[in-house]
């Protein structure tokens, strides 16, 4: 049986990519630690891969990445939001997939299957047995609604006062350095997002980032928890710096402001 394998490095990448048949179905999953949804998503994906057999030729391999460590592969297929599963054939985009929905990835890796299955033998999956085993997911709900121009990054169900705060405690320290912006770092949605970026990147500074835009909750949310209004919002440490503004001044005061976060200097840690 087949199973969904994790991606660390541009390399592994890479390698895995130039080593497949070129009639192999290659399903690709972004996701991100602090995303709800992408625990469901890596379930559902890898009860499916273990449905597919692996004969020679592989008619299909599964392969799991970290949206937020391999930001050049993410860059490289356009992924603005988490879970997100792209499907190619001879590095060839077939179908994307952004959202939650399972029955909706199951379908689609289904139809491209076949292809692979029809040019390199029967892969022996039924729709039935897929099915199946999906429904034994907690929360797999096969008639869930997604909508195909909002991309929904929270659960479908309201979180309470208390729980969003939780979450948000946990998502501004999901990296030493978190950036909460308008869109994301290759398609940033307003011109201070976009300068926070080029900031970030001219100190070579590794950080994380959230769309506010795919996530309401957070976006309102996270303007009380951090008492400030605006977006973007850099967070270091945990700790909120500010808006582009304040981080200007921060880096005019101080210019090794951001050092400690630096590529470089964390490679020599």
């Amino acid at each position: 049986m087949s199973t969904l394998q994790e991606i660390t490095t541009d390399e592994a990448w890479n390698a895995h990519e130039s080593s497949l048949p070129q009639s192999t179905l290659l399903i690709i999953y972004f996701h991100a630690p602090w995303a709800a949804p992408c625990k469901n998503m890596t379930t559902v994906l890898e009860t499916l891969a273990s449905s597919y057999p692996i004969p020679s030729p592989p008619t299909t391999s599964w392969v799991s990445i970290n949206a937020e460590e391999l930001m050049d592969v993410s860059e490289a297929f356009d992924v603005t939001a988490v879970p997100y599963i792209v499907l190619t054939r001879n590095k060839q985009v077939l179908e994307t997939v952004s959202g939650s929905d399972a029955s909706k990835v199951r379908a689609v890796i289904e139809k491209h299957a076949k292809a692979s299955a029809s040019a390199g033998g029967s892969n022996g999956v039924s729709a039935t047995s897929t099915t199946s085993n999906l429904a034994k997911i907690p929360n797999y709900a096969p008639a869930a609604f997604e909508s195909s121009t909002a991309p929904e990054l929270s659960s479908a169900v309201t979180e309470d006062k208390e729980d969003l705060h939780e979450r948000l405690a946990k998502l501004v320290k999901a990296a030493s350095v978190m950036l909460f912006m308008k869109g994301t770092p290759s398609a940033p949605q307003c011109g201070f997002s976009r300068q926070t970026v080029a900031l970030l990147r001219e100190n070579s500074v590794k950080y994380g980032f959230f769309n506010i835009l795919a996530d309401d909750e957070v976006r309102q949310g996270l303007k009380e928890f951090a008492d400030w209004p605006t977006f973007p919002q850099l967070w270091v440490d945990g700790e909120l710096v500010g808006g582009l503004d304040i981080v200007k001044e921060e880096l005019s005061n101080d210019p090794d402001f951001l050092k400690p976060y630096s590529v470089a200097k964390l490679a020599t840690v």
